[in-house]
C-alpha cells in the first residue's frame, strides 16, 4: 500500500505499483481489498454507473485504509475531474485522450485547482504568471493529485511525443480494447500491430519519465510480459471478473465430479 504522494513518485521513477478495478460499492469490500497487498484501486465511472455520493464514500473509505483511489471519469472534461477530486479521489484517469489541448485542459483541472476560467487559461498558455505565493499555494493544494491519461487510439499514439512533454503528467494508461479497435484489429491482443503499439507507448512514456500502465482482465501473462519491458502501473482484472472466473471454475469442478454437465464459462467481462 502507498499514499498518493508515494504513488506519484513511484510512477515517475519506474517503480511498479499494483491495483485492480473495483466495481462494487459494498461497505464490506474495502477492508477485504486492503488485505491483498495492492497499492491503489481503480474505480471506473466511464463504463460503470456510480452515483456521485456513492463514489465519494468509496474514495474516502479506501483512502482511510491506505489504498490510493484513482477514478476514471466518463469523458475528457475538466469540470468532472475537479468534481471527483473534491469527492475524495487521489487521482484522475482521463479516457480517450488524443490531443495536447485536451491534456493541457485536464492538467489545469488536476494540478491547478481551484483556479478556473480565463485566469487558468492564461496560466496554462504562459501569458500570465501567478506569482511566488500562488505557486506555493497551488503546489501544496495539489501535491497529492495524480494525473493519468488513457492512450487508446492511433491518433493518440501519433500525438504521444507532444503529450508526454506536457508538465505534470504522471502516467499514461493503455486501454487494450479501444486501442485494438482503433488499429482495426479488434480484440486481437497478439496481433503484431497491437503489440507494436503497446511497446511504443511504454517505451516512449518511460523515456520521458512518465509512468506506463495497462488494464488487462484475462490471465496474467501479458502483465508480466509488459512489466519486463518497462510497464510499471499494473491494473489486473476486476472484482467482478475475479468473482465470475473463480466461481465458474468451482462449479465446473463440482459438476464434473458429480457427473453433471458443466456449462462453458462465458468470456471475461471487458471494461
Amino acid at each position: 500500500m502507498m499514499n498518493a504522494q508515494s504513488m506519484k513518485e513511484a510512477l515517475r521513477n519506474g517503480q511498479r505499483v499494483y491495483g485492480t478495478l473495483i466495481t462494487s460499492p459494498s461497505p464490506k469490500w474495502p477492508a477485504h481489498i486492503r488485505q491483498l497487498g495492492m497499492d491503489f484501486v481503480f474505480i471506473d465511472t466511464e463504463h460503470i454507473s456510480q452515483d456521485r455520493h456513492q463514489l465519494s464514500w468509496m474514495c474516502q473509505a479506501y483512502k482511510a485504509l491506505g489504498l490510493t483511489p484513482i477514478v476514471r471519469i466518463p469523458s475528457p472534461d475538466p469540470y468532472t475531474a475537479t468534481m471527483v477530486l473534491d469527492g475524495g479521489a487521489d487521482g484522475v484517469i482521463v479516457p480517450y485522450v488524443e490531443t495536447v489541448e485536451q491534456v493541457q485542459a485536464l492538467r489545469g483541472a488536476v494540478k491547478y485547482r481551484p483556479l478556473r476560467g480565463q485566469k487558468l487559461e492564461r496560466l496554462l498558455n504562459g501569458s500570465e504568471e501567478c506569482g511566488e505565493e500562488m505557486n506555493r499555494y497551488l503546489e501544496e493544494y495539489n501535491k497529492n493529485n495524480i494525473f493519468i491519461v488513457n492512450i487508446e487510439s492511433k491518433n493518440a499514439i501519433e500525438a504521444l511525443d507532444d503529450i508526454l512533454q506536457i508538465p505534470d503528467l504522471d502516467a499514461v494508461l493503455i486501454g487494450p480494447h479501444d486501442l485494438s479497435c482503433s488499429l482495426n484489429v479488434p480484440e486481437q491482443y497478439d496481433h503484431p500491430l497491437f503489440l507494436q503499439a503497446v511497446d511504443e507507448i511504454i517505451m516512449k512514456a518511460r523515456s520521458y519519465g512518465v509512468g506506463a500502465g495497462i488494464h488487462y482482465w484475462i490471465g496474467t501473462e501479458q502483465q508480466i510480459k509488459w512489466a519486463k519491458r518497462g510497464l510499471n502501473m499494473i491494473i489486473q482484472s476486476s472484482d467482478l471478473n475475479a468473482f465470475i472466473d473463480h466461481l465458474s471454475s468451482d462449479f465446473d469442478t463440482i459438476k464434473t465430479a458429480l457427473g453433471d454437465q458443466a456449462v462453458p464459462a462465458s468470456e471475461s467481462i471487458n471494461i
